[in-house]
């Protein structure tokens, strides 16, 4: 049954302890009404209280019909369920991104806004393995580092989980019909106008049929092995960042005695987030771990690392190398790295090299 899998899969990732509150994303489609399904149903073995989340992007005319009914499917269980209505076509336009890009952050954020207003600690989201394999599939088409081989990350910042991960598409739909769901489709998966479309309704299907029927547990795998290795680095580029970091801007609020800190950071201390590296242990590093530690720390600083590329990184660790002057680098708008007495500066504001 697919409610021993998903247990297994939580036990295996430690996704769940007992008493976690979790908000549920819910479209009404077969994958996160199973999801719904199956952590009602495992509730009080697990001893966690479950929330429904649920967004109407108001493109489809089918969604205000998917929305009563995901109302209605909570209401039975007695789950509390939120729902909001955005205009996802809109809000792409004004913020100059993509329908998909826009439609996902605004999910997320109103997963967080409920999981912050009744007080949860996990948010639950419907990923299965067929979609793990497409993400793999499509990271490798647009060009991806060995870390865009894992595909969806089970476990994100220890609050977002993905507990039917290693369920396959078809197990999920065998699933609704031994449990009559009777799920909402959305018909918009078929139209082959998105990358994602295209690779699950004509890519994978032709490599099913021409190279390898069993293509998503191949991937899978891949990814697994991916995951594992990057667990791995990642433990060793916390302890090596560990070692290199001098000073935060949090430290440095503390300390009346700034010193050579202080005039980089000017006025802008108490406004901009800062992390000092020490430059020469950062040189005697490898490659690969000078990039790792070169994304964790602008990860600690920006927030993200959307947009940053090889050739930033690249250039930031030939930047280290060179170590002349007061040099600085603009790898994206409004994050600085520079490079000044042995040190090596990540900063959201514009750092002064005139001294």
């Amino acid at each position: 049954m697919l409610e021993g899998k998903v247990l297994e899969t939580i036990k295996k990732y430690n996704m769940i302890n007992k008493k976690d509150r979790i908000v549920i994303g819910v479209s009404g489609g077969p994958d996160s009404i199973s999801l719904l399904n199956v952590l009602y149903n495992l509730k009080e073995k697990l001893d966690i209280k479950i929330y429904v989340a649920h967004i109407n992007h108001m493109i489809r005319k089918e969604a205000d019909e998917e929305t009563e009914f995901v109302k209605k499917f909570a209401n039975n269980l007695g789950i509390e369920c939120y729902v909001k209505k955005v205009k996802v076509e809109e809000e792409a336009k004004k913020l100059k991104i993509g329908t998909e890009e826009a439609g996902r952050n605004i999910r997320y954020n109103f997963f967080e806004e409920v999981a912050n207003s009744v007080g949860a600690n996990k948010i639950a989201t419907a990923h299965n393995s067929n979609d793990n394999a497409e993400t793999v599939l499509m990271n490798i088409i647009r060009g991806t580092s060995i870390a865009g081989l894992k595909g969806i990350v089970k476990v994100r910042d220890e609050k977002f989980i993905r507990p039917l991960i290693e369920c396959t598409r078809d197990e999920i739909e065998e699933y609704c019909e031994i449990e009559e769901l009777n799920p909402r489709y959305d018909k918009s998966n078929d139209e082959n106008i998105y990358t994602r479309n295209k690779i699950r309704n004509l890519l994978i299907p032709f490599i099913k049929k021409e190279f390898n029927p069993n293509i998503i547990e191949s991937i899978n795998r891949l990814s697994n092995i991916a995951y594992e290795e990057e667990e791995y680095i990642e433990k060793i580029v916390k302890k090596e960042f560990k070692d290199l970091l001098l000073n935060t801007s949090e430290e440095m609020k503390k300390n009346s005695n700034l010193g050579v800190e202080n005039n980089y950071i000017g006025n802008n201390i108490i406004k901009s987030n800062i992390i000092i590296l020490d430059l020469h242990k950062f040189n005697k590093l490898d490659n690969v771990i000078k990039s790792k530690i070169i994304l964790y720390t602008i990860a600690k600083v920006y927030g993200k690392t959307t947009g940053i590329e090889k050739i930033h990184i690249d250039d930031i660790i030939k930047l280290c190398g060179n170590n002349i002057g007061n040099k600085y680098l603009v790898p994206k708008k409004g994050l600085h790295v520079l490079v000044k007495k042995g040190k090596i500066f990540f900063s959201l504001s514009e750092p002064s090299v005139d001294e």
